[in-house]
Parts: C-alpha cells; sequence; structure tokens
C-alpha cells in the first residue's frame, strides 16, 4: 500500500523511465549480439540505435530531475549495470583494434629499411594503428 506522496511520486517515476531503460538494455544486448557475429553491418546499426535511445533517455532522466523526484535507487542499479555492459563492449572493441593493428602490421609492414628486428632482436617496428576510446 502507498503511504506517502513521495511513495507515489517515485512509482511514477519508475512507471515513467522504465521503458527507457528497459529499451536501453536491450539496445545493448542487440549491439552484444552483433559484436559476436562479427557482422559490420548490424554493428552500425545497432551502435545507431543505442545512440537513439541514450539521447532519448537522457531527456526522459533530465525531465525526472527538474520534476524533483531524482531517480529510483532500482533504475540507478540497473543504470550502472548498463555502464559496466558499456565498458565491456568497449573493452573487446579495443582488443579487437589492437588485434588487427597487429595483423596489419605484420602484412603490410611500414616503410623500415632495417627490417622487422634491431641489433639487441626487438622489434624495430611500431603499430600505426590507434584507438581512441
Amino acid at each position: 500500500m502507498i503511504s506517502s506522496a513521495e511513495e507515489l511520486r517515485a512509482l511514477r517515476t519508475v512507471a515513467r523511465l522504465e521503458p527507457s531503460v528497459s529499451l536501453l538494455e536491450q539496445r545493448l544486448a542487440d549491439l552484444a549480439a552483433s559484436l559476436g557475429q562479427r557482422d559490420a553491418e548490424a554493428i552500425d546499426e545497432a551502435a545507431a540505435s543505442l545512440q537513439r535511445a541514450l539521447a532519448g533517455s537522457i531527456a526522459e532522466f533530465q525531465r525526472a530531475a527538474r520534476d524533483g523526484g531524482g531517480i529510483p535507487p532500482q533504475l540507478r542499479q540497473r543504470l550502472i549495470l548498463a555502464g559496466g555492459q558499456v565498458a565491456t563492449l568497449r573493452e573487446a572493441v579495443a582488443r579487437a583494434t589492437r588485434s588487427l593493428d597487429r595483423a596489419i602490421d605484420v602484412l603490410l609492414p611500414g616503410n623500415t629499411v632495417q627490417g622487422l628486428y634491431g641489433a639487441a632482436g626487438g622489434s624495430v617496428r611500431q603499430s600505426q594503428g590507434s584507438l581512441l576510446a
């Protein structure tokens, strides 16, 4: 039973924000699946859908903050978990990028006059690829 106006406001806030959080979770799952399938077109589409969902969610959460109710703890926890998923996906993309950079460096060596190894046996080449996270 609802005992106060504050509890009623919290329930309304959860009801209003729940669809946005659910959509974000679904879009993150879609992006993770696309990355797992290594389907570039699906990855682009999933990333764009995630960006649209994030933009919509930001507007909803700003509205909730303005109304004074804040973000209910259960939704805050789900957003924290979603943030962890984003970090995991970002790391997976970074690993894939580094792996691709190494493969490209091996297949397409630069204009290194000295060869691939220095006098001490270490590599004299630097990876040309980079990833900004």
